[in-house]
């Protein structure tokens, strides 16, 4: 049996804490928006996190799982070795982790029903989205026509990385519908498409040779790069314009102060060759997480 070490390689521990920013963000958001603070929210803000971040676990070990059978983690794969390319993990092993990573994340998804006391009707919205949110974690790699071939996986980031993972819990902590959270859910899956973005413009020729068309396959390397700058911009166009319709105090518009973060890496990715961006993917998940953290500690002040 493969060594817990060798698991928690598999899990990706550095892109982890992408799934909880948006979960933060989304309970950020809740608390601005004055919820019960009793104890069933505060549960129910916990197990939101913990499910987002079995998903992306999921999501983690099942494009090991498939990009490892398609034959697309080669000798030429330029980022870090996975552990079903590196014979670190078997065939039967990873399917039983599969089958234990998703029966831990309804069991997760299934304790925000429980403590979020939802309604029939909601609970039953709630229950789609959360079975969607599994088989889209599994089958971004696998299966016959997984989505992610397709250029199809930055769709399913924003969805489930945004729209999902902070709208979602902000309804689930509020029990309130109000549209204007899609912009902050919208900038946090801006944020989740540009560390996926970063990843796929590192593995364009691997993937290209192996006919994993993700975007950047289907757009070139030059043009990737536009659409990187453009969902950087963007997540903080979002998060400017809700400020905006929320007439916030001044002092939180000081998130901007991070831009210069962000405006550097890409810089430096304009002028880094695609097998050497695999440090920028780790930056972008630490710099998304620390303008939540910004944003939101300004939201609460």
């Amino acid at each position: 049996m493969a060594k817990f070490n060798t698991w928690i390689k598999a899990a990706r521990l550095r892109t982890l804490l992408l799934s909880f920013s948006g979960v933060l963000l989304g309970g950020f958001l809740s608390i601005h928006t004055g919820p019960s603070t009793g104890s069933g929210t505060w549960f129910c803000l916990l197990f939101c996190a913990l499910t987002a971040v079995l998903l992306q676990v999921l999501s983690n070990l099942a494009n090991d799982y498939g990009d490892f059978k398609k034959g697309t983690d080669s000798a030429k794969r330029v980022g870090p070795q996975r552990e079903m390319q590196s014979g670190a993990i078997t065939e039967k092993e990873m399917k039983l982790g599969l089958a234990i990573t998703a029966g831990l994340c309804l069991i997760s998804g299934a304790l925000i029903f429980v403590f979020a006391q939802l309604s029939w009707q909601e609970l039953a919205v709630f229950a789609v989205l959360g079975i969607g949110a599994v088989l889209a974690a599994l089958f971004y790699t696998l299966g016959k026509h997984p989505y992610g071939y397709r250029g199809l996986g930055d769709l399913y980031c924003f969805l489930f990385f945004g729209w999902a993972a902070v709208a979602g819990t902000f309804y689930l902590a509020t029990k309130q519908l109000d549209f204007s959270v899609l912009l902050p859910a919208s900038a946090m899956g801006f944020l989740s498409n540009a560390v996926l973005n970063i990843n796929n413009m590192r593995d364009i020729e691997n993937d290209r040779a192996s006919g994993k068309n993700s975007l950047v396959v289907k757009i070139g390397s030059k043009k990737a790069f536009v659409y990187h700058c453009l969902l950087i911009v963007g997540a903080f166009v979002c998060l400017t314009v809700f400020l905006i319709l929320k007439q916030a105090p001044y002092y939180i518009y000081a998130f901007w102060l991070l831009f210069p973060l962000f405006l550097k890496d890409l810089v430096a990715i304009k002028r880094t060759k695609p097998e050497q961006l695999d440090p920028f993917l780790g930056r972008q998940v630490k710099h998304t997480f620390l303008l939540v953290l910004v944003f939101g500690v300004l939201m609460l002040l």
